[in-house]
């Protein structure tokens, strides 16, 4: 009888046991599982603080570029327009030259048609030659 009483004793001392192994197991798969889930809400949270941050920088970038670009297109045109405006005195200059250098021709031609009228006219057969024109030998 003792030793059935005992045997029960040790059989209930060993389904205790089992049992707080298994609430102590349960209780670390549980505990487990809870750190598992705040580690990957944490790396969650994480990762989307970086793609914010990732997307925030290449904004920035991407403005900069723009204001670059816009300053690069000002200075451009303020290029094209000064090359344009260089071209136009140029085109000026050579219509001017061309004015001045057709009036002086212009002066030229009638002071020599001025003075080919007081000219005297060359002798029409001079120095012996009819027509103009050596007739033979000597």
């Amino acid at each position: 009888m003792n030793k059935q009483l005992e045997k029960m004793k040790q059989n209930q001392e060993c389904e205790r046991r089992k049992r707080i192994a298994e609430e102590k197991h349960k209780e670390w798969v549980q505990k487990k599982r809870e750190e598992e889930r705040r580690e990957r809400k944490r790396k969650l949270s994480k990762e989307m603080v970086e793609k914010v941050t990732r997307e925030l920088e290449k904004m920035q970038l991407q403005e900069k570029a723009d204001i670059k670009y816009k300053e690069w297109l000002k200075k451009k045109r303020a290029e094209e327009a000064e090359k344009k405006k260089k071209e136009k005195e140029k085109e000026k200059e050579r219509e001017a030259e061309l004015l001045e250098k057709r009036t002086r021709s212009e002066k030229i031609f009638k002071e020599w048609l001025q003075n080919s009228r007081n000219k005297p006219q060359p002798a029409l057969y001079g120095y012996g030659f009819p027509h103009g024109k050596s007739t033979g030998l000597y």
